[in-house]
């Protein structure tokens, strides 16, 4: 697991001390992340937050956009459904 961020390294390393985070942190300063699966917000120079389930076989398997990004229980009933396979 980790995040991405359109953040820079330095911000996203402040947050991750803050937050005492135990996965690692990117930083998508050149949007092009972002761009690729469709969460790039241009008008804002940002990403809509966006949570993907990536299966092992690299498709994506779950998205959670939103307020419900912000909530890992969807991710994690998605991690559990994608395991159990």
């Amino acid at each position: 697991m980790f995040g991405i961020s359109t953040d820079s390294r330095f911000t996203l390393k402040h947050w991750a001390d803050e937050l005492k985070l135990t996965y690692p942190l990117l930083s998508d300063h050149m949007r092009k992340v972002s761009e690729l699966y469709g969460i790039l917000m241009a008008d804002a120079g940002m990403a809509s937050r966006t949570t993907f389930v990536i299966g092992e076989d690299g498709r994506i398997e779950h998205i959670e956009q939103g307020n419900s990004a912000i909530d890992p229980s969807g991710a994690v009933q998605a991690c559990k459904r994608i395991r159990k396979k």
